[in-house]
Formats: C-alpha cells, sequence, structure tokens
C-alpha cells in the first residue's frame, strides 16, 4: 500500500506543519505519510515537529517542492 500524500502545495507556514500534526494524530505508530511542500520554511519545520514528537521524516526536493517522507513514532 502506498504512503498517504498530504499536499501543502502553495500553503504558507504553519499550515503544513498542521496539516500534517492533525493527520498524524489520526493514525496508528508506524503509519507512514509523505507531504508535499513549496514554502521555504517548512523544511525547517516539519524535521523539528517530527524530532520533537518522535516521528522519522527523511527530506527530498524535486524542483521546488519538498516531500517529506514521515513514519509516525510509537511515542506521539
Amino acid at each position: 500500500m502506498a504512503d498517504e500524500i498530504i499536499d501543502c502545495r502553495g500553503l504558507r507556514c504553519p499550515l503544513p506543519v498542521l496539516k500534517t500534526e492533525k493527520r498524524l494524530a489520526q493514525l496508528p505508530p508506524g503509519a507512514a505519510v509523505t507531504v508535499l511542500a513549496t514554502d521555504p520554511i517548512a523544511k525547517i519545520d516539519i524535521p523539528l515537529f517530527c524530532t520533537q514528537n518522535g516521528h522519522a521524516c527523511d527530506m527530498s526536493s524535486e524542483g521546488e517542492v519538498m516531500r517529506f517522507a514521515i513514519v509516525k513514532g510509537a511515542a506521539a
């Protein structure tokens, strides 16, 4: 099954993090989501949110679109 995609392209800070937080709260530990974002601040905010909440986060870029592969941690 493919990861769920949270499309935050075109949204400004803090909306990408808020949408990610809201969706992860509904998922079980170990669930994987991919967040797409274009706001430059997201490259700071999303990994920081993940670190603070025990989620794994891998970032890659495709042009101006950043892709965050997130796996929900057990603690959150």
